[in-house]
């Protein structure tokens, strides 16, 4: 009886005690919104910041609960309130701690974190010392008595409303369910608990050895001299070659190509490897579409999370800036959001010349169907094709093209579902499949109708693209940018496992490799066949991944090439015909098989060594030197405080949010912060029309309206067809009285936008002030609809 009566006291007394924590957590997250509202930082206390920043504190207290009421039970059966008073004193030392982590935070504007092991104990008492060290000690004392009355004022607090916190479910549950929930709340510096920023941030900087120990400075850089392999293939013209790459979402070897385990599903495809150079062991350099284009088009090192995914790009070469650098226009074409995975981003560092994403169809195009829950992607491949093929092109500059499809990507919904869904039965009654890849196919039939409609689509691009200006010295690319997910694999290398197709008019033969050659080899071998052809401005040196493709036709593996599974997955490592994954050595065969090997034990620590280059060279911009860069990156730079304000307003996640808050502060004629947010929504996603927009209209707004028409002038040039743009700079020349510019830029929305009768109203007023000044206007081909548009999307 007495036992059960002190089991019952000790759960009360430490779930009270939880309680008071959660208490005085919440206090100093009140404090701390409270300094920076204050000290003008953020512009209010109670936001959607705040109510983020108490989840985390939720958490916080959860994982507290969770692991100290181990050392509870443990001294409390030992002794009563031995346990009690441990959990006290060790809570109140995590509070003072938290306390001094927030002021530090209020004060520098930065959390402390990892950066405090490169500080040593004298030079944090000097920097102490010289930022008012007494007073500081003395309102420290102050704080930590205030906080430690509070923790023990709200214990006492607690037993008036126990009674109610013990009918719910055993308490540690509770705590668990609070911390798993915690989990999934993106925070940011602001609103996270800084007790456990400090922590996590110093545990991966501390067990994370990716130390680099070679006095190389640029262990990448190498001679720009690669073996012209495809030069003898090809009957080049005078004229440089224009290049065409089709990145096809997901497409695996599995699907493509003679012995295909799932063949009979791309037949466009299937024809085009027996009339082309044709690589049927080729791999993806990462098991995700982030990883594709630094791969493909630059030969570029992964960093943690894949190249884009850097906080800031290091200097590199690529495809895109070497040949822009040497005449080419360039471009860029997918059907949906290019700011995902960062895109955007990575393209616009490369100054490529234009860029079609999802927001620049128009209603011409039909989006791709939506799914159960009300999302598409954006345009399936048939319109991505059909749209980028409406661009007039100039026959006497070369081209790098580059298409990004989607379809083929989960949900799987192509136009017209029912009619390749037939065609899928047809296949599968007239094939040969034994009963296991029947049953998948049958389980996934519309991912096997969706390769049907996107090779349809690149059939008819390939057809249709011979109309485009100099298509007979033209140069396409065709390879999958890793293996569809959904459908079983073989192995641990079926993921990487994609087609290479190389098809040009210019061929004087076919071929086809069995070899074994990565992403990464493929911009060195078109840019060796390309400098050893024509007066190229090359760079001396190089820093890429690969070298040249492998043209031999017998099956063998001679290259050494890493493999990033997902973000943050690096496992994956190929040296020769060795594969090592997930700390197993494994064999590859001619059939791209696997099986256990032995030997090859070096294989993790060449991994290990590739990790900590792959590292040090994307960390501390050590790919190539400043000499050989062609285009500089240009970072968009904030103050602490600014940095600290754009937090408490927008987690940076989402740019249409931060578009909206922008947009919000701009109707409040909060004109200097709503140009703030959108330069920071532009740093991260550099595509976001909209933002653009609202920067040009702010401007204006301004008086600035010279600046204002410099960036809706861009936004046209970007996308021409996306009327928001027009709408804009009708208003921007109406305001400024810029008549003829006014009256040229109805003939340019006329020409570009299938939108032009959505802004009618001001196509009219612009031609009714002209008359009234006396200019000449030209006749309308026909009377506009007296429509209207909001003047901000």
């Amino acid at each position: 009886m007495n036992t059960s009566q002190i089991d019952r006291y000790s759960l009360k007394q430490y779930t009270r005690l939880m309680i008071s924590f959660f208490g005085c957590l919440f206090v100093l997250t009140l404090f701390q919104y409270g300094m920076l509202y204050y000290k003008g930082v953020i512009d209010t206390i109670f936001s959607v910041s705040f109510l983020k920043a108490i989840v985390h504190q939720i958490g916080f207290t959860a994982l507290m609960g969770i692991v100290m009421v181990f050392p509870f039970n443990f001294w409390e059966n030992l002794r009563s309130k031995y346990g009690f008073n441990l959990v006290f004193v060790l809570l109140s030392f995590v509070l003072i701690f938290e306390a001094l982590l927030t002021a530090y935070y209020c004060t520098t504007l930065v959390p402390l974190g990892s950066d405090i092991l490169g500080y040593s104990y004298s030079d944090m008492k000097i920097t102490i010392a010289n930022s008012g060290g007494f007073m500081i000690s003395i309102y420290l004392l102050i704080g930590i008595s205030i906080l430690i009355s509070l923790f023990l004022i709200l214990y006492r607090v607690t037993s008036k409303v126990y009674h109610r916190i013990s009918k719910m479910y055993p308490f540690t549950i509770v705590l668990f369910s609070l911390f798993m929930a915690s989990l999934f709340t993106d925070g940011k510096p602001i609103n996270q608990n800084k007790v456990q920023y400090l922590a996590v941030n110093v545990y991966n900087t501390s067990t994370e050895d990716n130390s680099y120990t070679s006095n190389e400075e640029y262990p990448l850089v190498q001679s720009a001299n690669v073996e012209n392999v495809l030069g003898e293939y090809f009957e080049l013209k005078e004229e440089k070659p224009n290049i065409v790459f089709i990145m096809v979402e997901g497409l695996g070897r599995d699907f493509v190509g003679e012995g295909a385990e799932y063949g009979g599903f791309t037949p466009y495809l299937d024809s085009l490897t027996t009339k082309s150079l044709y690589w049927e062991n080729f791999l993806s350099n990462t098991g995700r579409t982030f990883g594709v284009l630094p791969s493909l088009l630059g030969s570029l090192p992964f960093g943690k999370s894949g190249f884009m995914e850097l906080e800031e790009y290091p200097n590199k070469l690529t495809m895109f800036s070497v040949l822009k650098n040497n005449g080419y226009h360039t471009s860029f074409y997918q059907g949906t959001n290019s700011s995902f995975d960062k895109v955007d981003r990575f393209l616009t560092s490369e100054n490529v010349d234009f860029v079609l994403d999802k927001s620049g169809f128009g209603s011409k195009y039909q989006k791709q169907a939506e799914d159960a829950a009300g999302s598409s992607w954006g345009y399936p491949d048939m319109e991505l094709f059909k749209k980028s093929l409406s661009f007039e092109r100039n026959e006497n500059l070369p081209r790098l093209e580059v298409y990004m499809t989607i379809s083929t990507h989960e949900p799987f919904i192509p136009p017209n579902q029912d009619l390749f869904e037939d065609k899928v039965k047809n296949i599968l009654a007239n094939g040969d499949f034994d009963s296991r890849v029947e049953k998948i196919i049958e389980k996934n039939d519309n991912v096997f109708a969706t390769l049907l409609y996107t090779d349809d689509a690149i059939k008819w691009f390939m057809q249709s693209y011979k109309t485009q200006p100099n298509y007979e010295n033209t140069i396409f690319i065709i390879t999958g940018d890793h293996r569809l997910i959904p459908i079983p694999q073989r192995n641990n290398i079926s993921r990487f496992h994609v087609p290479m197709i190389m098809y040009s008019p210019m061929l004087k033969t076919t071929r086809k490799m069995s070899s074994v050659s990565s992403h990464f080899d493929v911009t060195p071998s078109i840019l060796a066949l390309l400098s050893n052809s024509y007066e190229l401005k090359m760079p001396k040196k190089v820093a890429w991944m690969g070298g040249a493709l492998d043209m031999e036709t017998a099956f063998r593996s001679t290259k050494n090439i890493p493999l990033m599974r997902n973000k943050n997955e690096l496992k994956e490592y190929i040296s020769g015909e060795k594969l090592y994954t997930d700390g197993d050595i494994m064999e590859l065969d001619e059939d791209m098989n696997i099986s256990s090997a032995f030997g090859g034990g070096a294989i993790e620590s060449t991994l290990e060594r590739f990790k900590s280059v792959n590292h040090y060279v994307t960390t501390e911009n050590k790919i190539i030197p400043d000499s050989l860069a062609i285009f500089t990156i240009q970072k968009e730079q904030f103050t602490d405080s600014e940095t600290v304000w754009l937090n408490s307003v927008y987690d940076g996640k989402d740019s249409d949010k931060g578009y909206f808050k922008a947009r919000d502060l701009a109707w409040n004629k909060k004109w200097d912060k709503a140009l703030l947010l959108c330069r920071y929504n532009l740093s991260g996603a550099p595509s976001h029309i909209d933002t653009k927009i609202l920067m040009g209209r702010v401007n204006s707004w301004q008086g600035n309206h010279e600046k204002a028409a410099e960036i809706l002038q861009e936004c046209i040039s970007i996308n021409p067809n996306y009327i928001d743009s027009y709408a804009a700079l009708f208003d921007v020349y109406y305001w400024s009285d810029k008549l003829k510019e006014g009256l040229a830029l109805i003939d340019k929305v006329e020409a570009n936008s299938s939108s032009a009768n959505e802004i009618a109203d001001k196509i009219s007023r612009a031609r009714t002030i002209a008359r009234n000044a006396g200019i000449e206007v030209h006749k309308p081909k026909q009377e506009e609809p007296a429509n209207t548009i909001a003047s901000i999307k």
